[in-house]
């Protein structure tokens, strides 16, 4: 494991110092436009404040924070209660630690499926990465990969309690954390058929993994129902207000006609590039035949960044988590190296090289929401 993180951290010290780079050449501070940058802004403004900020940058447009899930920002309150750090850089070590645990976390999955060498690379290629320079960031998504990776690691080895509590905890962390849970619970329904079949009987502790993995989300949910107003309906009215709402893909296929017809910035045809390439490799862990929490986990991810409404440059951030889509390539990876060292290592080199420059354009220079 200490290779893979070690991997994982020099790529990623790699990509923050081309930022920095980047950052001082217009004048901007590297670690401020780490720490505080579009939702680390509410996020740190939870941490700091509570629930309760809303605003209405145009006619029509209403933006709560409700529409931000609590976890990361307890996390980050705790910190800052417990050290002498700020809101940024509190944010910053919670990040960055969740990251390494989540490198870990698929570093354990991808031994346990295909060896330590596939691992290895299946952690590399997710440090490297377009949109990884989120994962140096003060953002959300390290934090649901964590959990999400070590609860799958947990379904894989049969810890069904510790696979739904972890599930629990991712679903506190994202809208999209209930992919977790999906997971857990689609495997624990397998897993029960089979017991009975075989035994007679259900271990009571796969139920107690199965019950306790949509609670975190289930729960953020209700809550911010109950406070709107609405209880089934008060969380959907507030993502609707920032523009974002379930409608199966047709808005991203609207926007992506316009990306293909008229001149757009750099980043939206950048977006369908990489939604494109997610969309291929999801095809092909599909041929690969994973074990079953792997296929509804990845699947309910696709489905949410596909599927979604609104912001379209930040589908390629909501597909961060979804790491078993890379083990297609880890595999060929780990081959090519062993049979043309040279070739592996040129294309690392490109990776390295897009993820480095592309994350800094995107901090330091883009203006878009990541």
């Amino acid at each position: 494991m200490g290779t893979a993180v070690g991997l994982f951290v020099a790529a990623r010290l790699a990509g923050a110092a081309v930022l920095a780079t980047t950052a001082w050449t217009v004048d901007k501070q590297p670690l401020a436009l780490l720490g505080r940058s579009w939702d680390s802004l509410w996020y740190l403004g939870i941490a700091a404040h509570g629930y309760g900020r809303v605003q209405h940058p145009g006619p029509g447009v209403v933006q709560s924070d409700l529409a931000f899930f609590p976890l990361y920002p307890a996390l980050v309150r705790g910190v800052t209660a417990l050290s002498p750090l700020g809101g940024g850089g509190a944010g910053l070590l919670v990040s960055w630690l969740a990251a390494v645990a989540a490198a870990c976390g698929i570093y354990r999955c991808g031994t346990l499926l295909h060896g330590r060498a596939v691992a290895c690379a299946l952690v590399l290629l997710w440090g490297l990465l377009p949109h990884s320079v989120v994962l140096s960031m003060a953002y959300t998504e390290p934090l649901l990969t964590a959990f999400a990776a070590w609860s799958l690691y947990a379904v894989l080895t049969r810890h069904w309690l510790w696979a739904g509590a972890l599930a629990a905890l991712a679903g506190l962390s994202r809208p999209n954390g209930f992919a977790v849970a999906a997971a857990v619970v689609a495997a624990a329904a397998c897993e029960a058929w089979h017991q009975r079949r075989q035994l007679g009987r259900v271990p009571p502790g796969l139920w107690a993994g199965a019950v306790l993995a949509p609670l975190g989300w289930s729960a953020y949910l209700l809550w911010v129902g109950r406070r709107t107003g609405d209880l089934f309906g008060g969380y959907f009215r507030v993502q609707a207000g920032w523009g974002s709402r379930f409608d199966l893909g047709h808005d991203a296929l609207r926007f992506t006609r316009i990306l293909l017809l008229y001149k757009a910035r750099f980043v939206f045809p950048m977006s369908l590039v990489i939604v494109a390439a997610a969309v291929l490799l999801y095809v092909l862990l599909l041929l690969d035949r994973p074990p079953l929490p792997l296929v509804v986990y990845t699947s309910v991810l696709m489905l949410v960044a596909l599927g979604g409404a609104g912001f379209f440059e930040c589908k390629p951030r909501f597909l961060l988590p979804a790491f078993p889509l890379l083990l297609p390539p880890a595999r060929a990876l780990v081959r090519t190296a062993r049979a043309r060292p040279w070739h592996a290592t040129v294309v690392v080199g490109a990776l390295a090289g897009l993820s480095f420059v592309y994350g800094a354009y995107l901090v330091a220079i883009a203006h878009a929401p990541l």
